[in-house]
């Protein structure tokens, strides 16, 4: 009996969307670092209300994802 190929087997598979999804995450995690590291230079600025306002939602929001992948890359973690 032959083994099964990837295209027979979909579980076979895993490792590879696994690994796609690793590296993924990794990009995501050095494109939040960039948007991190620039919400803060611009919340270190001289900014009137209504822009401290925007930073402080791109502030929370970019965290959110920050917190998101990272919970991401620990389930992937856990199934390797």
């Amino acid at each position: 009996m032959l083994p099964d190929s990837s295209e027979d087997n979909p579980t076979n598979q895993i490792p590879d969307v696994n690994k796609q999804l690793r590296r993924l995450a990794h990009d995501l995690s050095n494109s939040l670092e960039t948007i991190l590291q620039a919400g803060y230079l611009l919340a270190q600025s001289k900014l009137g209300e209504k822009e401290k306002q925007w930073i402080g939602l791109i502030d929370k929001a970019s965290q959110d994802a920050a917190r998101i992948n990272r919970e991401i890359r620990d389930l992937l973690k856990s199934q390797a």
